[in-house]
């Protein structure tokens, strides 16, 4: 699956979810989820894969140097 298709599942599956709705057809699937938890942990899934898979996002990597001096 690739990072636009992830994408577009991802937000059928919020648009799912914020709607009330537990089933839905998707690039001709039925998809249906038994309870909130099991779409939430979908989406959830998702959206990790989703950060794997994006190699645009990089992440800064900050050092602060600190320094004390014992008395």
């Amino acid at each position: 699956m690739t990072l636009i298709e992830m994408q577009a599942l991802l937000a059928a599956l919020l648009g799912m979810r914020f709607g009330g709705v537990r089933s839905i057809t998707y690039d001709g699937r039925q998809i249906s989820y038994g309870s909130d938890t099991e779409l939430a942990t979908a989406i959830f899934d998702l959206e990790r894969r989703i950060a794997a898979a994006d190699t645009t996002v990089t992440r800064s990597r900050v050092s602060r140097p600190f320094a004390s001096k014992d008395l």
